[in-house]
C-alpha cells in the first residue's frame, strides 16, 4: 500500500521476524488448546448453557484465527494491491469462505486516474473472478445490500471530502447469492497540495465472527430467559407454599381450645439455600365434633407442581376430615384422588385424629415414619400393623408430647438412626413448657443440616 503522504513522522520500525514468529507459535498453541477443550465439551443441543459455552469456544477460535492471519501479514510485510487486474490461474476457484486467506483483503482507488487495484484476497472475499476488473468506488455499492448502501456511501464521502478514516461494516452479496459481512478500514492518501489523491482500505470478512457473536448473544439471552422463568416459577411456588403452610413466626392453634386439648406448633425447614420448593406439608385443624386433625406428608416433584399439589391435597384432607372420615379411609381416598389427578403423587403421609374427650389418638400412615411419643423424659416410636393404611389407636396422657416429621428432617441418617437422634431429645422436651419450645429444640438440632429437600416437623402437646 502507498504511504500516507500526510504523515509527519515515519512509522515505527516493525518488530523483528523472529519475535512475530514466536507470537504466531503461541497463538496457534493457544488455538489448539481451546479447540481441544471445545471438542471435549458436552454437545447437548437441548441445554442452553451448553450451547452458550460452545458458542463462546467458537467465538474464541474465530478471534484466534484472525489474530493468526494478522500476525502472518505482519511477519510477511505489506502486500500492496496490484496496479493491474490479476490474471486468473487455470482452473481457478475461490477457496472456502472460512479459510484464513479469504478473510483479509486490500484495495486502493486512485481518484486522479480512476484506476482501482485489489489484492487477490479481496476477490476471494467478494467471490469474484480475478480475471474481471476490480470495481471502482462508483461501482462498489452495486454488490452491497440495499439497506447498507447509505452507510458505505457516507463512509466513503466522509473519507474523500473530510479526510476522515473509514471504519465500518456492510454486507455484500456474492455472485453465488451468498451474503458476507465485511469490515472496512481505510484512509485517504493526500497529494502534495493536501488534496485527496487516492483512498486505500483493508476489507476483512467478519461473517463467521459476527455469526459466532450472534450465537453467543442469542444463547446468553436464552439462558437469561430461562433464568427469569425459573425465578418466576420459584417465586410462585414459594408464595403458594407460604399460603398453605403457616409462616415460621405463627404458632398453630386450635380455634376453640377445650379442656384436655392440644398445644400445637410446627415448622417447615427449607432445602439448602431455599433453592428447591418441594411437596412437604403439615396440617392441624379443629373438627366440628371437637376432635383435631393432625398430619404431615410428602408429595413427589418440585416447584410449582409440588406447591399446587400440596394446596390441592390439604383441601382434600380437610374436606374429608370435616366430613368425619377416619385416618385409614382418608389415606385410601387420598391415594385414589391423587392417582387420578394430573399432579404429583403422594409419596408418604401420616394422618392422626385426636379425641380430647378420651385422650386417644387414632392414626394411620402410608410409607411414612410413624409418630414419636414422648412421656416422662423418654420417647418411643408408635407401632402399627404392616398393612397399608391400617388404623391404630393410642391412649395418651396429660403432658404427653407427639412429634410428627418428614424424612428430610434428618437427611444424613435413615431408619432407626434418624429416629434415635430424635428420641435423644426426650430430656430436653421434658423441660420445655410449650410445643413451640420443643419445635425450637428440633430446629436447633437439625436446622443447620444441609438438605436437598425441605422438611416438616409438627409437635402436639397434650395439655393437662
Amino acid at each position: 500500500m502507498p504511504p500516507h503522504l500526510s504523515a509527519d513522522s515515519p512509522a515505527d520500525r516493525p518488530p523483528g521476524r523472529g519475535s512475530v514468529d514466536a507470537l504466531i507459535t503461541q497463538t496457534r498453541r493457544l488455538k489448539g488448546d481451546v479447540d481441544a477443550v471445545r471438542r471435549g465439551a458436552p454437545d447437548d443441543a437441548s441445554d442452553p448453557r451448553g450451547r452458550w459455552q460452545r458458542a463462546l469456544y467458537e467465538l474464541a477460535l474465530h478471534q484466534l484465527d484472525d489474530l493468526d492471519a494478522h500476525l502472518a501479514q505482519l511477519r510477511d510485510g505489506p502486500q500492496p494491491p496490484a496496479a493491474t487486474t490479476p490474471a486468473a490461474p487455470a482452473g481457478w476457484a475461490a477457496p472456502p469462505t472460512g479459510s484464513l486467506l479469504s478473510r483479509v483483503g486490500s484495495a486502493e482507488w486512485n481518484l486522479l486516474t480512476d484506476e482501482a487495484g485489489w489484492s487477490g484476497e479481496l476477490y476471494q472475499i467478494l467471490g469474484r473472478d480475478p480475471a474481471t476488473p476490480p470495481l471502482t468506488l462508483d461501482e462498489l455499492p452495486s454488490v452491497v445490500l440495499d439497506e447498507d448502501r447509505p452507510r458505505l456511501t457516507a463512509m466513503v464521502t466522509d473519507c474523500l471530502i473530510d479526510a476522515k478514516p473509514i471504519d465500518g461494516e456492510f454486507r455484500v452479496v456474492r455472485p453465488d447469492g451468498g451474503v458476507r459481512t465485511v469490515h472496512m478500514m481505510g484512509e485517504p492518501v493526500l497529494d502534495t497540495d493536501g488534496s485527496t489523491a487516492s483512498m486505500w482500505a483493508v476489507l476483512r470478512d467478519v461473517s463467521e465472527l459476527r455469526r459466532s457473536q450472534r450465537m453467543v448473544s442469542e444463547t446468553r439471552d436464552t439462558l437469561q430467559r430461562h433464568r427469569h422463568r425459573a425465578q418466576a416459577r420459584h417465586r410462585v411456588a414459594a408464595e403458594l407454599q407460604e399460603a398453605v403452610l403457616p409462616p415460621e413466626r405463627e404458632v398453630l392453634r386450635l380455634a376453640r381450645p377445650a379442656p384436655r386439648s392440644l398445644d400445637l406448633a410446627a415448622r417447615h425447614l427449607p432445602s439448602a439455600a431455599g433453592g428447591r420448593i418441594g411437596g412437604d406439608w403439615y396440617d392441624a385443624l379443629e373438627l366440628p365434633d371437637g376432635e383435631a386433625l393432625l398430619g404431615v406428608g410428602e408429595l413427589t416433584g418440585q416447584g410449582v407442581p409440588a406447591a399446587t399439589g400440596t394446596a390441592m391435597l390439604l383441601g382434600a384432607v380437610r374436606g374429608m376430615a370435616m366430613a368425619g372420615t377416619q385416618p385409614g379411609r382418608l389415606l385410601d381416598w387420598l391415594d385414589q384422588l391423587l392417582d387420578a389427578a394430573a399432579q404429583p403423587a403422594l409419596s408418604s403421609a401420616v394422618c392422626c385424629r385426636y379425641r380430647p374427650g378420651s385422650r386417644t389418638l387414632v392414626w394411620a400412615r402410608t410409607g411414612h415414619p410413624a409418630p414419636l411419643l414422648f412421656r416422662d423424659g423418654t420417647g418411643r416410636r408408635l407401632t402399627a400393623p404392616d398393612a397399608a393404611h391400617a388404623q391404630t389407636v393410642e391412649a395418651l396422657e396429660g403432658g404427653d408430647l407427639l412429634l410428627l416429621h418428614t424424612d428430610g428432617l434428618v437427611p444424613q441418617d435413615t431408619g432407626t438412626a434418624a429416629v434415635g437422634r430424635l428420641l435423644d431429645l426426650a430430656p430436653r422436651f421434658a423441660g420445655a413448657r410449650t410445643a413451640q419450645e420443643c419445635v425450637r429444640t428440633v430446629v436447633e438440632e437439625f436446622g443447620e443440616t444441609v438438605r436437598g429437600d425441605g422438611a416438616c416437623v409438627l409437635v402436639a402437646r397434650v395439655t393437662s
